[in-house]
């Protein structure tokens, strides 16, 4: 499935808009990788717990948004557009959204 964040796919034309997509993937930390990341808060530098699962959480998100596009009949995905939030303490949500549409 091709995912872009462009309105276009170059070279290719757009037969049909299926619809809108999305979908969203919200983790929480465990609480053994918030006391490291506190620590890690007093010196500085890079979290990689964080980081490892905001990446985690892109993944799946874009999994899902892909598997949504396919149940509809897409053939590709444009105008991608990803977000994150803190939905609770200790919790992190990564929304991502775009256009379903097949190609001719």
């Amino acid at each position: 499935m091709l995912m872009t964040t462009s309105d276009t796919i170059p070279g290719r034309e757009i037969a049909e808009t299926v619809g809108l997509v999305s979908a969203n993937a919200v983790r929480a930390r465990h609480v053994g990788r918030d006391i490291l990341a506190g620590l890690k808060n007093l010196v500085g530098g890079q979290i990689g717990a964080y980081q490892q699962l905001l990446v985690e959480s892109r993944e799946q998100a874009l999994a899902d948004l892909q598997a949504d596009a396919e149940r509809q009949g897409a053939d590709a995905i444009v105008a991608l557009r990803m977000a994150t939030a803190s939905v609770a303490q200790g919790a992190a949500e990564v929304l991502v959204y775009g256009t379903a549409v097949k190609l001719a």
